[in-house]
């Protein structure tokens, strides 16, 4: 009975109510759209492994360490394995066509990133070839790679021109695993340096290193860094977490605004419900002194006012996902996947979006279900809406 008489209410100016919902809506789409963005710049440090850590040149991330490192690292107690990366980057067609290009340890990255699926023989392929590569998925659809096809790249921080053949394509495990990554063998890269720049050889960027429990993480990483202390080359170990997070902080004043305008988009809907509302309880003044005449007591208006700003706000939730859904499909549609290599919806941004649907819904009913409850019954029936 009172969820009809809510449904009645709601409906009498069905054109109001129905800017109202779309108002919401589409404040809501975007706040989902402005929480996607700021999850999917997050994706990286969601993903990272608890058992995983990063030592890396402890002035800079941009300095190289020495390959020596990789038998020491490895006999610290704790380490199950060892890998290491190099950034190489290069140009792919041109400078508009970004995407992580890295050397690799083909012997163990597979077994340190086990989120990084690759069928058995084509991982045996890779390992096989020097000038082999493996792609991400998303970077294989994109310039339609498949397996024996070349890449040819022109070398920026590793001067010259770089021939690759595809070997493997490697599957993310999760939607929120990047897929648009590019990897070949590190020796590829090193013999190079040793005949045109010979200083440049027997350097990796960074390790990566697998350890038995994720619980030693700081017993271990202490071990590695005393390892190398006072060196030319000293490291910075930190969990893969704390390691992805450094690179964020880079962008945290972006973050911060994108932040801010999904609070303020609250703030709107906030406002636009509660007009609605208020100009509904003033048009209805006579018909709530009817009803406190009849017995309605306070805590009776008090459900059917804030009870029709909440069914609203519901409904505009609703309206909001869907529009969300829209909005990220098409977001994800135009970017292109290197700027967002992971752009989903989450759980927890839908469930954001319908809480604040119901809150505002609640706050939004809080300034005209005061004015019925106060103004009296006789004023109430002087009101002429």
């Amino acid at each position: 009975m009172i969820v009809k008489l809510l449904i009645k209410n709601s409906l009498r100016h069905k054109l109001r109510t129905t800017l109202t919902v779309l108002g919401i809506g589409v404040a809501v789409g975007a706040f989902g759209l402005l929480r996607t963005v700021i999850t999917s710049w997050y994706a990286s440090v969601e993903v990272a492994a608890a058992d995983r850590l990063i030592a890396r040149q402890a002035v800079s991330f941009i300095f190289p360490l020495p390959y020596a490192y990789r038998d020491k690292i490895e006999k610290v107690p704790g380490v199950e394995k060892v890998t290491y990366l190099n950034w190489f980057q290069g140009v792919y067609i041109d400078k508009d066509q970004f995407f992580p290009r890295m050397a690799c340890d083909a012997n163990t990255l597979f077994d340190v990133y086990p989120e990084f699926i690759v069928s058995k023989e084509e991982l045996e392929a890779f390992k096989k070839e020097r000038n082999a590569c493996v792609l991400g998925q998303d970077i294989a659809n994109k310039y339609g790679l498949k397996i024996g096809d070349m890449m040819n790249i022109d070398g920026d921080i590793y001067p010259g021109q770089w021939q690759f053949v595809v070997r493997a394509i490697y599957k993310p495990r999760t939607p929120t695993v990047d897929g648009t990554q590019m990897f070949f063998h590190w020796e590829y890269l090193d013999e190079r340096m040793k005949q045109d720049a010979p200083v440049r050889a027997g350097q990796v960027g960074w390790y990566a290193v697998k350890i038995k429990n994720p619980d030693d993480a700081a017993m271990i990483s202490e071990q590695i860094d005393a390892l190398f202390a006072n060196s030319s080359s000293e490291t910075k170990t930190e969990t893969e977490k704390a390691f992805q997070n450094s690179f964020l902080k880079a962008y945290s004043a972006i973050i911060t605004a994108i932040n801010i305008m999904a609070i303020l988009i609250i703030g709107v809907i906030l406002l636009v419900l509660a007009n609605t509302m208020i100009m509904s309880a003033r048009e209805r003044s006579s018909e709530y002194a009817v009803m406190k005449t009849l017995g309605f007591t306070g805590k009776h208006l008090f459900g059917l006012v804030t009870g029709e700003s909440i069914l609203i706000g519901i409904i505009g939730g609703v309206a909001g996902y869907f529009l969300t859904i829209f909005f990220v499909n098409g977001f994800s549609a135009v970017v292109p996947k290197n700027y967002f290599p992971v752009f989903v919806l989450e759980d927890i941004t839908m469930i954001q979006e319908f809480g604040f649907a119901i809150i505002v819904g609640l706050i939004a009913g809080i300034i005209p279900v005061y004015h019925t409850i106060k103004t009296s019954i006789i004023d109430g029936f002087r009101h002429i809406g």
